[in-house]
């Protein structure tokens, strides 16, 4: 990937085919201090049922930052996320073994000729509308176990879900109603018009799925997880790993955690010299955990400042979640508080550490208890303490939360802010919660 020009705004809307690595084609370069804005595709049901993509989701080219270098974090700050689909569908997946082989997000093929990552055509509406271009068979590996249709009000405050005719009508019209970029290459996933549970209504909070820092091997942007990334290892297919020691290359980019909004800012590691940031995977709405395995994809913006933290070398991201998105027991101490426990402590013969922030740290792994672990190891590696504190630290002012099954999580913890400054971070947890 060639050096480009540094520009301090810069505006994407080119993607890859599914996936993120070394390899992938610069977007541009924003300046260390610059703003990000990208123009994203629906994820990831589009690229799931269009059998050209190597990966289940359509990000954007990554993105290099002035001044990253590997062993270095660069703090995005989400500034605006708005949703540009006028309706979507979603539900549970089924897979059609027959269209991939190991991988039913990767490794695709025609089930009739064999054509692999064949293209495909549209031919009507419905789950058998993808149709190889070689030999007119329904090429699509997934459909659905139980789906649904919603449509938007005009401010993308709530959306109600659609009976048989009007998720039809929106099929009719698909490309327009998801909003789906020139440049995309994806097949919207309202061609499907599924029309279960009609007329339910949802509050909408829209958010981003998959965002973050190149891995240094080349994976697919959905695989790019401890727990999505458990189907490459011994996987036959280009982008197989042979160990869970391989898969720690990755940077947890598909975190699938709601609190990724505007707002919001998101620390990532840099493990290849300009970061290669990228997005994708904009969701209208979801419930903690993902239980369906995916929520309400759709098309959007993204705008968000950029920031190089020298020498702050991560494993996987650091969230720094809106003020209002804390659990209760993290949130920061009131000056009312603080009086409380400065008379506590001095009744006690203690000295308070009064100087508090809050951070969560992500973790992933094959299951919930599995990347709790690996949040605990990269909290005691970020903060410096054993596990036992770490443990310690975390049930008395935080938790853990779950942002999607298997196995993403968000580790809870107000950390002393002496050793915040120590790692780098201090003056963003300051900014984001008015310390």
């Amino acid at each position: 990937m060639a050096q480009q020009e540094v520009q301090q705004e810069l505006f994407v809307d080119q993607y890859t085919l599914g996936l993120v690595g070394p390899d992938q084609e610069w977007a541009g370069t924003v300046a260390d201090g610059g703003t990000i804005e990208t123009y994203t595709p629906p994820a990831c049901w589009g690229p799931m049922i269009t059998p050209k993509f190597r990966g289940g989701h359509e990000v954007t080219r990554p993105i290099r930052v002035e001044n990253a270098e590997v062993g270095d974090a660069v703090a995005l700050t989400i500034r605006e996320v708005e949703v540009t689909s006028l309706a979507t569908s979603t539900g549970s997946m089924t897979e059609r073994e027959e269209a991939f082989g190991d991988d039913p997000f990767v490794d695709h093929r025609c089930p009739e000729c064999g054509t692999e990552w064949p293209e495909t055509v549209v031919e009507g509406t419905g789950e058998d509308a993808i149709r190889c271009a070689e030999c007119g068979a329904n090429a699509s590996s997934f459909g659905f176990e139980y789906g649904f249709t919603v449509a938007f009000d005009d401010d993308h405050t709530v959306g109600v879900t659609m009976d048989e005719d009007a998720a039809h009508e929106l099929a009719e019209d698909a490309h327009e109603v998801m909003d789906v970029p020139e440049n995309s290459r994806q097949h919207p996933i309202v061609l499907y018009e599924p029309s279960e549970m009609p007329g339910t209504l949802g509050r909408l909070r829209p958010f981003i799925g998959n965002v973050g820092t190149t891995p240094p091997v080349e994976m697919p942007d959905s695989h790019n997880a401890g727990d999505f990334g458990q189907y490459l290892i011994g996987a036959d297919h280009d982008w197989g790993l042979e160990s869970e020691e391989d898969l720690g290359q990755r940077t947890d980019g598909h975190m699938d955690v709601s609190e990724v909004r505007a707002g919001a800012t998101l620390i990532c590691p840099v493990k290849i010299d300009g970061a290669g940031v990228y997005v994708g995977d904009l969701h209208a709405n979801q419930g903690d955990g993902e239980l369906s395995l995916h929520t309400t994809d759709v098309s959007g913006t993204v705008r968000m400042d950029v920031e190089v933290i020298e020498g702050l070398e991560l494993d996987g991201p650091i969230l720094l979640p809106n003020a209002e998105d804390l659990p209760y027991i993290s949130e920061p101490y009131s000056d009312d508080e603080l009086e409380t426990g400065r008379d506590l402590a001095a009744d006690h013969g203690v000295d308070l550490v009064e100087e508090m922030g809050p951070i969560q740290v992500i973790g992933s792994g094959a299951t919930i208890n599995d990347a709790t672990q690996n949040a605990f190891d990269r909290a005691g590696d970020l903060l410096g303490m054993s596990e036992g504190e770490v443990r310690a630290r975390c049930t008395f002012t935080g938790g853990v939360q779950v942002g999607r099954l298997p196995g993403v999580v968000q580790l809870d913890v107000l950390a002393p802010m002496a050793v915040l400054e120590e790692r780098g971070i201090a003056h963003l947890v300051r900014d984001q919660y008015d310390l």
